[in-house]
């Protein structure tokens, strides 16, 4: 399940940069950490656990982990990390200006070891307001307004647009934690 949101998070992604003749950025991050259950104290809900590089840590299981009682010495733990940000430039009108937020939380279902999802993403539509080639800054006004001023990363972009054009910026997070039967 956490590999197929993590696939559908980076194709929408993906989709987005590739969808305009205009300045499209993605940047994202993906990282996985694998840890083994050393001990635990069930009545106090501490789990101590060895990483990949010998390091122990003792982490206290919240009353959001459920099925805590499934973890066993010798189990792994894992997580995975996704974080994605993709900006793309459209012509004026192509967005709905505003700002929107979502998020979804999951966990394991009852009888199954402890697993929980959280992803939010934030996107928001700004508009150029104004262009400085020498500077090479772009100024973009958000949807309530504010402006900010910002450096452009690749001056040959500040070609492809102009006063008007739309830029929408999505930032989308997620980590999933799993914890897996000793082999």
């Amino acid at each position: 399940m956490v590999a197929v949101i993590f696939f559908s998070l980076a194709l929408v992604s993906f989709a987005s940069a590739q969808s305009s003749d205009k300045p499209a950025i993605e940047k994202t991050t993906v990282a996985k950490m694998t840890a083994t259950v050393e001990k635990i104290d069930y009545e106090k809900r501490l789990v101590k656990l060895k990483g990949p590089k010998g390091n122990v840590v003792t982490i206290k299981a919240g009353d959001e982990v459920k099925n805590l009682a499934l973890v066993k010495v010798g189990d792994k733990v894992v997580a995975e990390y996704y974080g994605s940000l993709v900006v793309e430039v459209l012509k004026a009108g192509e967005a709905t200006p505003g700002a929107q937020a979502g998020s979804v939380v999951t966990r394991a279902k009852t009888g199954e070891k402890p697993a929980g999802l959280a992803a939010n993403t934030i996107t928001i539509t700004a508009t150029i307001d104004k262009i400085d080639k020498k500077a090479q800054t772009v100024t973009l006004k958000g949807p309530e307004g504010n402006k900010e001023t910002i450096k452009v990363k690749d001056p040959n972009n500040l070609k492809k647009v102009k006063v008007g054009d739309q830029v929408v910026i999505s930032y989308t997070e997620a980590l999933a934690i799993a914890v897996e039967k000793a082999k």
